[in-house]
């Protein structure tokens, strides 16, 4: 019913057409997980030379922040913008989302499609996400930083050698060891939580913030144990395209973002 202007008031709206947060979820098992993973591989075989330029992008940022750790003497943010540049995955894997979105509809899905995101009306929204994610990127190397200035004075460090046994061989630097883990997974699990399914579904459905967030929180929610069983997938992958000097992540990256967009599509109803 309309107020006496004639206006409906957002409460009238959400009892005709229920609220925008209201984007139901499905409960899904590990097995779709698997189903996932694996469409997302044969999505990165059917288009593997430009999902692979498009994953460089990724590595090349990681060895280059990597670099300016070490050319600025600040070795002890090195594990911290290392670790931490995984919470961009998401913003980074947009590009992906949308490959697998047009061969989903059967449509072009050359390389150069994959930038069709900076035409698409929700730029704006996933603009407004992905600098949410450099948000807590940043906070957690703030975080991280506090506390090696805490816990080991924040002396100069003249070489990596001498910052790992520092670390490793004194009480101090055991605590910073286990806190900043913690802290790191309380950031990880954050940032997982509120835009597993956010990118994909921003592009797909174009809902604003607020309704990409409930949603994937709504999604985490519905299947606590198979999002952290996703979530544990995800870190070792990561970890594992990780150890060749971030040259694994070229393969790593298409095929997770691939996956991503499957899971969403597992996830969210249409």
């Amino acid at each position: 019913m309309a107020n006496l202007d004639g206006v409906i008031t957002k409460s009238e709206r959400d009892a005709i057409s229920g609220p925008l947060s209201a984007l139901r979820v499905r409960t899904i098992t590990t097995a779709d997980l698997r189903d996932a993973l694996w469409r997302g591989y044969e999505d990165f075989k059917a288009q593997p030379s430009h999902l692979a330029f498009i994953a460089l992008i990724y590595p090349i940022a990681g060895v280059l922040l990597a670099q300016l750790t070490v050319s600025y003497n600040i070795f002890p943010l090195l594990f911290p913008l290392l670790g931490g540049f995984a919470l961009l995955g998401p913003f980074a894997a947009i590009g992906l989302y949308e490959i697998s979105r047009r061969r989903e509809l059967g449509m072009n899905s050359s390389w150069a499609h994959a930038f069709a995101v900076l035409r698409s009306r929700s730029i704006g929204t996933i603009a407004a996400l992905g600098a949410m994610l450099t948000g807590l990127f940043l906070a957690w190397l703030l975080v991280a930083w506090l506390l090696y200035r805490w816990l080991l004075g924040g002396a100069p460090v003249t070489s990596i050698s001498g910052f790992l046994t520092e670390v490793l061989t004194t009480a101090n630097g055991w605590t910073l060891i286990i806190i900043g883990n913690a802290a790191g997974a309380l950031f990880a699990i954050t940032a997982f939580t509120l835009t597993v399914i956010s990118f994909p579904l921003v592009l797909d459905r174009h809902v604003d913030v607020a309704t990409a967030i409930r949603t994937s929180v709504a999604a985490v929610e519905a299947n606590p144990r198979v999002m952290m069983i996703w979530g544990l997938i995800v870190t070792g992958l990561l970890v594992l395209g990780c150890l060749p000097v971030l040259v694994g992540l070229v393969l790593v990256m298409p095929i997770l973002g691939h996956a991503t967009w499957h899971l969403y599509r597992k996830l969210v109803e249409k």
